[in-house]
């Protein structure tokens, strides 16, 4: 049970970033470079400031895979979020991410039963029906591909956590080392920096990103790759109540159909006979 209140807490912690990524972007009318870069500085010094306070010696060794895969996710999520919604980039992030751990599931020669893929199947039709064009309710193609992109960086990023040994302090290196580069497109970039933007970004760096990271580096290396991948196509949910409670968005049939997909494919990958 407190394995699944964690899984819980940290599916909120996901959906939270993508609806305070899009209230940024959208309402405040902060620029992606700037939030992604805000975003991250946040997180590195939250979380390098927690583990100072530990009684433990630091260890500031670099973790290329973490810091990179880390580092593709945050650009491909932050731009993404110019053109998509809150519920629908939530769901095109976590399609992807299942399709890449079940690949590193497959390359680690995991056991996957029968059911499982069956389940995948379904939630991924789902992944597709939403994408599939149809006029304005279709995504945005621009979008759909930057969130793909980040949906392969965080699909990287978990598999990397499952052999996580100190969750902490793997979160925070790998945030302290992505950081600088996401600072540099920032400056280069020089797009819209204003207060209700760059709190939006704080919040989401170091509450719902650095210490949900953090939480999900702690879960990870007691679930299976799938599990895990699964787990993350409730993010789309959450993010759509969000996004109705706080952006104003609607509900169309189309997404409907593609939740009720996806849940039900979750359903029946997770349920034990």
């Amino acid at each position: 049970m407190r394995l699944f209140l964690l899984v819980c807490l940290v599916m909120i912690a996901f959906a939270s970033n993508s609806v305070l990524n899009r209230l940024a972007l959208v309402d405040a009318g902060m620029g992606p470079a700037s939030f992604a870069a805000i975003r991250m500085l946040s997180g590195a010094v939250a979380l390098a400031a927690l583990v100072l306070m530990r009684s433990r010696p630091a260890n500031w060794s670099l973790r290329p895979a973490g810091a990179a895969s880390l580092l593709i996710y945050v650009i491909g999520f932050s731009f993404a979020y110019v053109t998509l919604d809150a519920g629908a980039g939530a769901l095109i992030l976590f399609g992807g991410v299942q399709v890449t751990m079940f690949a590193g599931a497959l390359i680690a020669r995991e056991q996957i039963s029968p059911q499982r893929w069956a389940g995948a199947v379904i939630a991924f039709a789902g992944l597709v029906y939403l994408m599939w064009p149809s006029g304005a309710s279709a995504p945005a193609l621009s979008g759909v591909a930057l969130m793909t992109l980040g949906a392969l960086g965080w699909g990287l990023y978990s598999l990397v956590g499952r052999g996580a040994s100190d969750p902490l302090q793997d979160t925070a290196m790998n945030f302290l080392y992505a950081t600088p580069p996401v600072v540099l497109i920032a400056l280069v970039l020089q797009d819209t920096v204003n207060w209700p933007g760059t709190i939006l970004a704080i919040i989401a760096g170091a509450l719902t990103s650095g210490l949900g990271y953090a939480l999900w580096y702690l879960v990870l290396p007691r679930i299976e790759a799938t599990t895990a991948a699964l787990s993350q196509l409730t993010v789309p949910i959450i993010a759509l109540s969000g996004g109705i409670i706080f952006l104003s968005e609607e509900l169309t049939l189309r997404f409907a159909i593609a939740t009720a997909l996806v849940l039900g494919g979750i359903g029946l990958s997770l349920v034990r006979r």
